[in-house]
């Protein structure tokens, strides 16, 4: 999230009004096609518990700030996918509350087992983890933009292996809940994300947007934010379940694997 911040600037959030069109197709995607489809798969596939709560979790994340680089790889629109993401995860401080708590309830009542949300500690959670580092990057840029840049730089390198750690040790620490479930979450996943590529694509198609735009969008609506959904589920503030955090980590490695073929789809075109 400081990286992001670093990538930051007035422009970023002004090409909100210079291309309000394709942000709220983004947002669209990103926001309520995402989580919808989530929901429908684990409710079809009649997931347990955890594993719906998580399904659910990963896909109303913020899109992940790897987006941009993928973005550029597969020469799309770089400033409307930071954009995207700065925006994205500014909203979603406030709608993964308002969602987890609905479905929350609805595990609750639907499996007879009690999920608890803490509701007010996601929230300030939130902001600890995204908002403040988001806004600490965005100040450092501000007032040392040369630092900043070379700051950036280094991040950006660091951000993706990062990420991959951070799974790799969660799936060592349940590497036998994670082969014991993986065939039906990896499938669950998979389908996620490839419909929600597809429906961003449709919808992308149907507001006549360029191509530049539609790849932008079909990245960032696939790329989700795992380290954050990581986070909340292990969280010992939150659901202190490492459980719950496995498909996010399923999703971290699929969601690469998905898009770095749809780069290299792309480009060959």
């Amino acid at each position: 999230m400081f990286l992001l911040g670093t990538d930051l600037n007035k422009k970023s959030f002004t090409d909100v009004a210079r291309n309000p069109r394709a942000v709220m197709i983004g947002m669209l995607g990103q926001l309520v096609l995402l989580p919808l489809i989530a929901f429908g798969l684990a409710w079809a596939l009649n997931l347990p518990p955890v594993y719906f709560m998580g399904i659910v979790l990963i896909a109303c994340c913020p899109g992940g700030s790897s987006s941009n680089v993928f973005s550029m790889l597969a020469k799309g629109d770089v400033a409307l996918s930071v954009t995207l993401t700065a925006v994205s995860s500014i909203v979603t401080l406030f709608t993964i509350p308002v969602i987890m708590e609905f479905v929350a309830r609805f595990v609750s009542e639907q499996s007879g087992v009690e999920v608890n949300l803490p509701f007010g500690k996601l929230i300030v959670q939130n902001i600890v983890l995204l908002f403040v580092p988001l806004f600490i990057g965005i100040l450092f840029r501000h007032f040392f933009p040369k630092p900043a840049a070379k700051v950036n730089h280094v991040l950006g390198k660091l951000a993706f292996p990062a990420l991959m750690t951070l799974a790799l040790i969660f799936f060592l620490q349940n590497t036998q809940a994670i082969k014991d479930n993986f065939a039906v979450l990896g499938l669950t996943i998979t389908i996620l994300i490839l419909a929600a590529m597809g429906c961003s694509s449709l919808l992308s198609r149907m507001t006549k947007s360029g191509t530049a735009v539609r790849r932008t969008i079909i990245i960032e609506v696939g790329m989700q934010n795992a380290a954050q959904a990581i986070a909340i589920a292990s969280s010992p503030f939150i659901f202190n379940s490492a459980e719950m955090a496995i498909p996010a980590i399923i999703y971290a490695l699929l969601m690469n694997v998905i898009l770095l073929i749809y780069v290299a789809v792309v480009k060959n075109k």
